[in-house]
């Protein structure tokens, strides 16, 4: 049985600490959004595992959220249905009841990923879709040399792509997934040539990374980032990025159709 906090949280992260305001700077991106309509092709009824605060809801026609957390059920806008408290590893659905299934940003949350991608498997007769990080690759991103404990984290968190498609079964694909230099999912690669906007506190709490370091960590980041922004010193080494279109970083989704 998973523990579960105060408000429902499962896995690693209390969201009833950290996810007030979450949904203001974690909005569904358009462009992420039709990678992942793509992957999920014609399924019409899709459930939608650890959904948060339902982005990315609009890429079936059917969606059935489930989601642990109060507080993040409760910043689920209006339009979206009711979002079922439930955990990964123990989803309250039949063998086969969704045409598909997806996860986003969720998966290294989980108590146990292997469990929670079999439970998404069974009840599944057709794509699931896992938005994540491959962590083979997060610390090759700017942010690791101003807060490498953020980014050791998330490399440590996220589970290795390997393992996800070993637990799913049947045919994988996995593909990176270009984030655009105006994403509107503020991640921390989403800021890859907008670096101003991780000073602001409010930005770094939506990215549950943040929250396994202590204010120490957050106070050095603050302080070195804005004094290579002054000087110029960001700019000499990063600041190409500020011009690039999409930056292909470690976000991948991952595809596994049954055998």
């Amino acid at each position: 049985m998973n523990e579960r906090r105060a408000d429902g949280s499962a896995g690693d992260v209390d969201y009833g600490r950290i996810g007030r305001g979450y949904s203001g700077h974690r909005r569904p991106d358009p462009r992420i959004a039709r990678r992942i309509a793509d992957a999920l092709g014609d399924a019409r009824t899709v459930i939608n595992v650890g959904a948060g605060s339902g982005s990315y809801e609009g890429v079936a026609p059917a969606v059935t959220a489930v989601e642990p957390s109060r507080a993040m059920r409760a910043q689920r806008p209006a339009g979206l249905s009711r979002a079922v408290d439930a955990v990964a590893e123990d989803l309250p659905f039949a063998d086969g009841e969704f045409d598909g299934a997806m996860t986003l940003f969720s998966v290294h949350q989980w108590t146990d990923v292997r469990a929670g991608l079999r439970e998404m498997r069974r009840v599944t007769r057709g794509p699931v879709v896992i938005l994540t990080c491959d962590p083979k690759l997060v610390r090759d991103f700017w942010l690791y040399s101003y807060a490498p404990e953020v980014l050791d984290t998330e490399a440590r968190r996220y589970p290795p792509i390997e393992d996800m498609a070993a637990a799913l079964g049947g045919t994988g694909i996995v593909e990176s997934v270009p984030i655009p230099l105006d994403c509107t999912d503020g991640f921390n690669e989403a800021y890859y040539g907008r670096p101003e906007m991780l000073l602001d506190p409010a930005a770094r709490q939506a990215c549950s990374a943040w929250s396994f370091v202590d204010d120490g960590v957050r106070r050095r980041f603050t302080e070195s980032l804005r004094r290579d922004l002054d000087s110029g010193a960001w700019d000499e080494r990063h600041g190409h990025l500020r011009r690039l279109p999409a930056y292909e970083g470690s976000l991948v989704l991952v595809r596994a159709t049954p055998a």
